[in-house]
This record gives structure tokens, C-alpha cells and sequence, in this order.
């Protein structure tokens, strides 16, 4: 069975880009191609254990094995030798990426605090997308009883447009909540 936000994609995300942009074949139209999601953990440093929790929490939040990242350069004032394990990453590809990009969107970020949006400014110039999220309780397969500690992370979304214009309207009409542009009459709140 196809995940909703594939069929989402297949339905009615094709048709309207092949619109928007003037694509003559379907091929053309840009696609998600994965998603890494990556926990970096510099408390790691003096307290190991804390790897082995992110570990857990951000295999349970992918659902498929997260693995440790190392740091590959020794940084005398962080403490940090080579080697170090100093975060996890998982990388999500077909119908895993999707089920996750549809859990985030729907379910994850509406629950955060005074939520306005993503900021549309994370693209890459190559058509990625990042977004950090500042604590991974937001998800609902995380339990905030059992958690330690609150941790952020970082969501990148590989696609295959050429411009940051095709991938913005290709999330865009995913679902994806892009804060709008403040207006130039209109005071900036901090």
C-alpha cells in the first residue's frame, strides 16, 4: 500500500507542477529523492550514554536503525578526539520517507509551541531543503516521561529540482507550512 502523502504526490503535486512550471513530460516534474534526519550531540562528550538514548529515540522516530556518527577531526577546546562518537543520522528513502515527511507535516509541527511556519530561507540553491527543530518531543513516538533530555534536530529533504523556486512550490503543495514573508509595513515581533 502506497503511503497518503505519496499518493498525495502522484495525484494531485504532478499535475499541478506540470502546470505551474510548463513541464511537457512527467519525469521532468522534481521528486523527493530521501531524507536525512541527524541528531548532533556535543554533551556526548562527557557523558556517552546519552548516544545510546538519542539512538533509540531517533530509530523510534524514523522507524529504521539510526547510526553513530564520529567526529573526524580531534578539537582540543571541545575535549573531542577523533573517533568520538558525537551524534546520530538516519537516512530515509521510498515509502519510510514518505510515511515520515507525512507524520512531520501533519502531526509534528502543528504541536509546536507558538508555531508560525518554517522559514522559507533553508533551501540551498540546488533545490535542498534543511530545517532544524529545536526538541524532538514534537513527535508522538517519543515519550517525554521517559526522555532524559531534550534534544534538537536536523531535517534535510534531497530533491531533484534544479531551483530552490521548484522544490519551495514542490513542498509547498505537500503540505509543508512555509512562513509567509512579513509585509513591509508590519512590526517584527522577537
Amino acid at each position: 500500500m502506497t503511503p497518503r502523502l505519496q499518493q498525495v504526490y502522484q495525484d494531485s503535486v504532478v499535475p499541478a507542477l506540470k502546470a505551474e512550471f510548463g513541464y511537457t513530460n512527467p519525469h521532468q516534474v522534481p521528486r523527493i529523492l530521501k531524507v536525512v534526519v541527524n541528531m548532533g550531540l556535543g554533551d556526548a562528550v562527557q557523558n556517552p550514554k546519552i548516544i545510546e538514548a538519542a539512538q533509540t529515540e531517533l530509530t523510534a522516530l524514523a522507524g529504521q536503525r539510526a547510526i553513530v556518527t564520529r567526529a573526524k577531526r580531534a578539537i582540543a577546546t571541545f575535549k573531542l578526539r577523533q573517533g568520538m562518537p558525537i551524534g546520530c543520522a538516519v537516512t530515509l528513502r521510498r515509502s519510510r520517507m514518505w510515511e515520515f515527511l507525512d507524520r512531520m507535516i501533519s502531526i509534528a509541527l502543528p504541536r509546536v509551541r507558538d508555531f508560525r511556519g518554517v522559514n522559507p530561507k533553508g533551501f540551498d540553491g540546488k533545490g535542498n531543503f534543511s530545517m532544524g527543530i529545536r526538541e524532538h518531543i514534537i513527535f508522538p513516538e517519543i515519550d517525554y516521561d521517559k526522555t532524559d533530555k531534550i534534544k534538537g534536530l536536523n531535517v534535510s529533504v534531497v530533491t531533484t529540482a534544479n531551483t530552490d523556486e521548484e522544490a519551495r512550490a514542490l513542498l509547498a503543495h505537500l503540505g509543508m507550512p512555509f512562513r509567509k514573508p512579513a509585509a513591509a509595513g508590519d512590526v517584527q515581533q522577537s
